[in-house]
């Protein structure tokens, strides 16, 4: 979980003297496993800043839960009543849902149909509602309402003397479309109340019968419904003032409220406790207390992001987890949580990742419209992540470290730093470093491997699959329960990272369970290789290189998912050279192995953003997840992560050699860059060459960040095999100001220049795929001019690539 650096301020500290006296002075103390889950000062920040609400008249007062591993900290505040007389708030409250009732009470609804096969996502709405016609409703599909990107308006108008479900259904079928279906993300209660119709068609049955039938009751949500008896109405929290009385026990919203009190969109009432359990049932992958209500494959399904990758709002069926009402999710949570809000201050918001879930409910629009806890909701976000304590690890050397490690005294031993912040992802107090980095793999062990629960899996990987305890992702998913382990499928270089030849299909030693290889006579998996499969899961570490074709084993390998039907999965990993310096052309022309993406050379991307990238731009149509990483920023080069290095590939030996990759590998097919040497990427040079003449060309050239050293070496393997070789040994300097393709472009020219029947510049071309720099170089056009040559297509890339950023 990423945590955001706390400043002592005045405040916090005043906070902190507050639990201190309310422990101290009567007020219910903290209970022991709170205080051990969560930091006291954090929840009094919490408090404050609900009080600070209501002094302001943001909410006449409200509810929180905040809940990390089944421990919660809840709390009433302010008062439940103004209007027609005061009533103090209290935990066992009843509140007007909202458009909360989309999420937890359609959506729950319509996912056991889909679960039970009863409807299907992709089929026309009309299908159920056959009167849903005209104006291009046809094309309009199940999904597209649960994503809000049918192309209806927002709402049916409620100014005319109209009452019913169905008058509201007709409403809907007669309305004309605001924008092309799946053009556009809109919000619209009109697509859930098409939903909840949808329901109650397939199920004979109204939708309140049903959810309570099949969720609130086998949940125990005992205070959860629609049309609340008058027998509950003295604890429920009233709403808005019309004619000089407020709405009690009857629904805000007045579509709703038009509809009967029952609608997919709004009407549900419940109390915080009733949506915490509801919530932990999410958290548990669909079950509570023994009570299965969802498959976890059908929580992870409607709680990931659905939306098309065309579509910027990132959105789950029903639920919102990346868009412009993401509010609740505050500066802290990751993307991958989710949750939503409702129009009279209601909000939950669930982090899988970190196993916590925050609940604020109020009454804001009592007694007037003018409450507004847009603001609370997010920095009650924050503060909740702020809260969570890290976890002890149970074996030091094992665990996950959740705190910062330093160094003994003697330096013998490492130790949980005596203080570190109350924010994980701050720097230390004492240290000043920050928690390292977790890779896909890493937080999916941490998610119990749900997402792939139940799931026949084959995985494509290498080496470079392992945790941060270097665990292999072989033995994980060999041993996860619920995951079914079936088959492996090993990239260039093979299972073990350790060939430089094409690879056949093998058996692995330890599992006993197939290797199919995808660098020989396949680079993909064949039908017949998918057939007994449900997934593919794909972990291995690139080096953020257009040419490194672990990226194009990874685009390749979601082609046949989507072809075979099958699931993908991407575990996510650091881009070791950073996030952020785009360096080289746009690929021009045709793919190949070697240039599978429409990148540039140096594209500044995870593989699991660049996964997402090619998915919507091929068209795919995969069904592709990301399980993402934690704790890391675009700007960090690997060995600021705490991740633990692999090589990536046999000649791949350290960090310095990534970074030179995408200059110095240009240059591999026509001179040697140190293969088969000690220091691979790190020298350039040939048997024609004078070390002392090209290093003095070199430095000449001024290059940023670079210098260049005099020197013969012999390579053992591939390009000038066994020959004596003058060149040079590139020494970066400053590793954040060098171009490094202008690097391998400069030594390209330069021998070019003194060298014009040796060298052969074309040989660049197949990893260069940019025939104008290629004829820049031959025509010894200085750099700026070369740059010119890409400046368009690198403009229109970073405009495509900041759609699929995840971090």
């Amino acid at each position: 979980m990423r945590y955001a650096r706390v400043r002592p301020s005045f405040i916090s500290f005043l906070a902190l003297i507050s639990v201190l006296i309310l422990d101290t002075f009567g007020a219910a103390p903290l209970s022991p496993a709170v205080r051990a889950t969560f930091y006291p000062e954090k929840l009094a920040e919490m408090d404050d800043a609900i009080n600070q609400a209501i002094a302001d008249k943001k909410c006449p007062g409200g509810v929180l839960w905040v809940e990390h591993h089944g421990v919660a900290y809840h709390k009433a505040y302010g008062n439940r009543a103004l209007v027609p007389r005061v009533e103090p708030m209290t935990e066992n409250t009843i509140f007007d849902a909202a458009s909360l009732t989309k999420v937890v009470a359609c959506t729950p609804a319509m996912m056991l149909l889909v679960e039970r096969g009863q409807v299907k996502l992709d089929d026309p709405v009309q299908k159920y509602i056959p009167e849903f016609t005209g104006d291009g409703k046809e094309a309009i599909t199940v999904r597209q309402l649960m994503l809000h990107i049918s192309g209806l308006p927002g709402d049916v108008e409620t100014k005319t003397d109209w009452h019913g479900q169905q008058a509201a259904i007709q409403k809907a079928c007669e309305i004309k479309l605001a924008s092309p279906p799946g053009t556009r993300f809109r919000y619209s209660d009109i697509n859930f109340f098409l939903l909840g119709e949808i329901v109650q068609r397939v199920t004979h049955q109204p939708l309140e019968v049903f959810l309570q039938r099949e969720v609130y009751g086998p949940l125990k949500m005992r205070d959860t419904g629609y049309l609340p008896p008058r027998s509950k109405l003295s604890r429920i929290a009233p709403t808005e003032v019309v004619n000089g009385k407020p709405y009690r026990g009857v629904v805000h919203d007045p579509t709703a409220r038009h509809m009967g009190g029952v609608a997919g969109h709004a009407g549900l009432f419940f109390t915080a406790s009733d949506l915490a359990r509801y919530a932990r049932m999410l958290l548990n992958g669909g079950t509570l207390d023994g009570v299965r209500i969802f498959k976890p494959e059908t929580v992870r399904l409607m709680t990931t992001v659905q939306s098309p990758d065309s579509i910027p709002a990132r959105r789950g069926l029903g639920w919102d987890i990346d868009s412009g009402y993401s509010g609740p999710r505050g500066k802290i949570f990751p993307v991958g949580s989710y949750g939503h809000t409702g129009w009279t201050g209601t909000s939950l918001w669930i982090d899988p990742a970190s196993q916590t879930f925050v609940i604020f409910l109020s009454n804001r629009n009592h007694p007037t419209e003018d409450g507004n806890v847009g603001p609370l909701r997010a920095r009650l976000g924050t503060l909740a992540a702020e809260a969570i304590r890290p976890a002890p690890p149970p074996e030091a050397k094992a665990a996950l470290p959740e705190r910062c490690l330093v160094q003994s005294p003697k330096g013998a031993e490492q130790r949980a730093c005596p203080a570190p912040e109350p924010s994980g992802a701050a720097k230390c107090r004492a240290c000043h470093s920050r928690p390292p980095a977790l890779d896909g793999i890493d937080v999916l062990e941490r998610e119990h491997f749900a997402p792939l629960n139940g799931l026949r899996v084959g995985l494509i990987t290498n080496h470079t699959g392992h945790d941060r305890a270097r665990n292999p992702t072989i033995d994980l998913l060999m041993n996860a329960p619920g995951v079914h382990l079936k088959a492996l499928f090993s990239p260039e270089h093979g299972i073990r990272g350790v060939m430089d030849e094409h690879v056949g299909d093998s058996v692995d030693e330890k599992t006993g369970l197939p290797i199919h290889s995808l660098y020989g006579k396949q680079t993909k998996p064949t039908p017949e290789q998918l057939q007994d499969l449900d997934a593919l899961v794909f972990d291995i570490q690139d080096i953020g290189c257009r040419f490194y074709t672990y990226t194009a084993t990874m685009g390749l390998c979601m082609e046949a998912a989507a072809e075979n039907g099958k699931k993908y999965f991407v575990l996510d990993r650091v881009n070791p050279i950073n996030g952020v310096t785009i360096d080289g052309p746009v690929r021009l022309g045709k793919g190949s192995f070697v240039a599978y993406h429409e990148v540039p050379l140096r594209y500044a991307m995870t593989i699991g953003e660049l996964a997402r990238m090619r998915n919507a731009e091929g068209h795919l149509k995969a069904d592709l997840t990301v399980i993402p990483i934690q704790n890391w920023r675009r700007s960090e080069w690997f060995d600021e992560t705490g991740l633990p290095w692999t090589n990536p590939s046999p000649a791949m030996r350290n960090l310095k050699e990534a970074i030179l990759y995408p200059g110095i590998g240009l240059l591999e097919s026509a001179v040697s860059v140190g293969r088969g040497t000690d220091t691979p990427f790190e020298v350039v040079g040939a048997p024609y060459i004078s070390d002392t003449r090209l290093a003095d060309e070199l430095n000449r050239a001024g290059l940023r960040g670079v210098r260049f050293v005099p020197i013969r070496f012999t390579p053992t393997y591939s390009v000038h095999k066994g020959k004596l070789c003058g060149g040079v040994y590139i020494l970066l300097t400053d590793r954040d100001r060098c171009r490094v393709v202008d690097v391998g472009l400069q030594i390209a020219e330069t021998l070019y220049r003194l060298y014009p029947n040796d060298f052969q510049p074309q040989k660049m071309s197949h990893l260069l795929l940019h025939p104008p720099t290629l004829e820049a170089i031959k025509s010894n056009n200085p750099l700026g001019a070369i740059h010119a040559l890409w400046r368009k297509d690198l403009q229109e890339f970073e405009k495509r690539r900041a759609k699929y950023l995840i971090y």
